[in-house]
């Protein structure tokens, strides 16, 4: 018998981009993602027979998906990109500078000639490259822009894409067409993929409510209060649980005609559970949901606290499935151990992919190892499926071959779906009641803790109650036809997923902040235009207030800092460069943030660098390295260790060689701040135009935050950004 029972569940979503009245899609990241990470997610586990996952497909997702396959859709970003670069107009041009390089950082190192034009346009600003680039420069960065989308396994194999990808620049017209067709064929193998690694019985494919609502929210805002007593609501309250069964009716009847059976599992969206959304989705035939560890402890009144190797207090009550049991009905449910999730989605992109997938793989055998002689511990794994990978070498390919090859090879762990799980479970105990909460913090804050939330709310409401008055006047002979209220019915369901709430309030920001409020606000407005009504005009009323940004500051002057970890006054730094990060996360929620600020510049024989942790969060942590890369044509990296906040002792390693007495070159201290000096002799500048920095705290051999957010900060050479000159 296997000692872990390892239950991988990853979760496939993006919002509803298509505009309801056009059909325009108006952002592209179905698209993109479908080409990136969607196919190759579940084919690259074919690989692995041994190794059996639960996948969950969001309807929503998945019908946007069916008709980017057809070739028959509307996405100005697609026919922009593959516009005949002789025919770009000066609008057109400026919007593919705003649209090309929304892209992980690591996307554009990889293919120089990208790299060169982001470095044209942000030092020449995106005018100047608008009225100067040529013809070749406009049709590279087109290709480029989706090269770097493309899936790892058509990079490396297929004779198009891989031989464009080789080949890096100079591209023809006839092969940005080639590269057009081939998105459309790897558009259309997602979902077949899908249904034949199901049909194999590899993996098995869940559902979520068809918009990707937060179902407890729906039901009744109120229930927020439970998890959060001083949670802002909206007055009066939504309160439609018919909606929350309409979306589970809608999702099973998707999942059926795409996949050829009815779902029998549900990731809720969030992962937000409560009694009356469950007990819906438990009437509709659903047997099996799954959630967080959060929200298990708050109904368990148990805590996961860990060791220092990360193992749970409690953990017979987290490695197993429960039985929820309501109006006599019983559904399983099964609890994310977070914390090796969140290694998986935010740190393991940080290492080598050896390095990851063996640390992963020893604390699931830690896990069987800790759990008592004869039983099973059934550890559930659960994140998204295409967000975290962006910041792995690869897209995170090499991890997954690595860390799925030590599963199969290994007999004491066990990959199995989640109704595989519950088939070889012994006696499952059971609950009579779940905590009203999310995944994220077991409450519902970041979907309705905030003014901005809220108003979203009020807004959704005061739609919804114009749609059921426009029922009422139909079924009382009021003239408005089925056809108009099976459109505003679209467009409420559409409204009431949870993506929207996602963007609003102080927790995530994006660059596409002010579309998604738009979008949203275009599905409210096509609830009253469906029906006849004029829409209020607070609807035309952005509700997203303008966000907080990361700021890169170039030096302004030269530097001289005595290095003793505190500033020791206020010239001593002033001028220099500076990486101030947004304290705001994206798309994936619980990044952590430790570090701050980012300071560097540079003396006549020294270049200086500061590092600011957060202090709330840095004084949770007693022992830490702060390391410190600097590269030129080389690899310099700069190791503190800290114990009890006092710097115990500095490693220099340059050229994969330790320095052996790095005092006589190298100063490093650490107070509140950590302060490093760096002997210029140490450096090659020889033809190089910039220093490359990143900053990443480690904590017991895991990197827990790491500055810039995205890329490497750049500390430009020469006297018009106070620094040395190239030699």
């Amino acid at each position: 018998m296997s000692r872990v029972h390892l239950v991988l569940l990853w979760h496939m979503h993006q919002p509803q981009y298509r505009e309801p009245g056009t059909g325009r899609y108006l952002l592209p990241w179905t698209r993109l993602h479908s080409l990136k990470d969607y196919w190759g997610m579940v084919k690259i586990l074919g690989e692995f027979p041994g190794v059996h996952a639960t996948y969950n497909f969001v309807p929503s997702l998945g019908a946007q998906i069916e008709e980017y396959a057809s070739g028959e859709f509307n996405e100005p970003w697609f026919e922009l990109a593959f516009a005949p670069a002789e025919s770009l107009k000066p609008e057109q041009r400026r919007e593919i500078l705003e649209r090309a390089f929304q892209v992980n950082e690591q996307f554009l190192w990889r293919w120089p000639r990208f790299l060169e034009l982001h470095s044209q346009v942000r030092s020449g600003g995106a005018e100047a490259c608008v009225a100067h680039f040529v013809e070749q420069d406009w049709r590279d960065l087109q290709v480029l822009s989706q090269i770097a989308w493309m899936d790892e396994e058509y990079l490396a194999k297929d004779p198009v894409v891989s031989a464009m990808s080789l080949k890096g620049r100079d591209y023809s017209e006839e092969e940005k067409a080639a590269l057009r067709d081939k998105q459309i064929e790897l558009l259309g193998a997602v979902l077949p993929e899908y249904r034949l690694a199901a049909e194999r019985g590899q993996i098995e494919i869940s559902t979520t409510p068809f918009y990707h609502p937060i179902l407890p929210l729906l039901c009744d805002t109120d229930i927020a209060r439970v998890a959060n007593a001083n949670s802002p609501l909206p007055r009066p309250p939504f309160s439609y649980p018919a909606d929350a069964r309409e979306q589970l009716i809608r999702a099973r009847q998707y999942h059926e005609r795409v996949f050829g059976k009815p779902p029998v599992g549900l990731w809720p969206s969030e992962g937000s559970v409560s009694d009356q959304a469950l007990e819906i989705a438990s009437e509709m035939g659903f047997q099996w949901f799954a959630t967080d560890e959060g929200v298990l402890g708050r109904t368990r009144n148990v805590g996961f606290w860990r060791d220092a190797s990360g193992f749970p207090q409690t953990a017979q009550d987290l490695y197993a499935p429960w039985q929820l049991e309501r109006q006599g009905r019983l559904m399983t449910g099964f609890f994310r151990d977070h914390y090796l999730s969140d290694l998986v989605g935010f740190v393991y992109s940080r290492m080598a992919p050896d390095a990851a997938a063996a640390d992963l793989h020893g604390r699931i055998r830690a896990i069987g190892d800790k759990t008592p002689s004869g039983q099973t511990a059934t550890v559930s794994v659960i994140l998204d499926g295409e967000n975290a990978w962006e910041y792995y070498a690869g897209n995170g390919r090499d991890f997954l071959r690595k860390f799925y090859r030590r599963i199969e090879d290994d007999p004491e762990v066990r990959a199995l779906t989640v109704s595989e799980a519950i088939a070889m479970a012994p006696a499952i105990p059971k609950l009579h009641g779940i905590f009203p909460a999310s995944w994220i913090n077991a409450n519902f804050d970041v979907w309705i803790g905030h003014s901005e939330d809220v108003r979203a709310w009020d807004l959704l409401r005061d739609a919804r109650e114009a749609y059921g008055r426009a029922v009422e006047r139909s079924q009382n002979g009021g003239g408005v036809s089925g056809k108009q209220l099976a459109r505003a019915y679209e467009s409420v369901l559409a409204a009431e997923g949870s993506d929207w709430c996602w963007w609003y309030g102080p927790e995530h920001a994006s660059a596409n902040d002010l579309e998604f409020d738009e979008l949203y606000r275009k599905h409210l407005t096509e609830i009253y235009t469906a029906i006849g009504e004029a829409a209020p005009p607070t609807l035309r009323q952005p509700i997203k207030r303008a966000p907080d940004r990361s700021r890169r500051e170039a030096p302004l002057s030269y530097l001289d800092v005595k290095v003793d970890g505190r500033e020791s006054n206020y010239f001593e730094w002033l001028g220099a460069g500076l990486y101030a990060r947004d304290s705001r996360s994206g798309a994936m929620h619980g990044r952590a943030n430790v570090l701050g600020d980012v300071m560097y510049g540079f003396g006549p024989k020294h270049f200086y660098l500061r590092v600011d942790p957060l202090p709330d969060e840095i004084a949770r942590i007693a022992n830490f390295q702060l390391r410190a890369t600097i590269w030129d044509s080389r690899e310099m990296r700069i190791t503190t260790n800290i114990e009890n906040g006092k710097l115990t002792g500095c490693v220099v390693e340059q050229g994969g060689l330790c320095l052996l007495h790095p005092e006589l070159l190298v100063s490093a201290a650490y107070g509140k701040i950590l302060e490093v000096s760096v002997a210029r002799e140490l450096f090659d500048l020889k033809d190089r135009k910039a220093l490359l920095i990143t900053v990443a705290l480690w904590e017991g051999g895991l990197p827990v935050d790491s500055l810039p957010q995205e890329g490497m900060l750049e500390a430009m050479l020469g006297e018009e950004t106070y620094a040395w000159e190239m030699e």
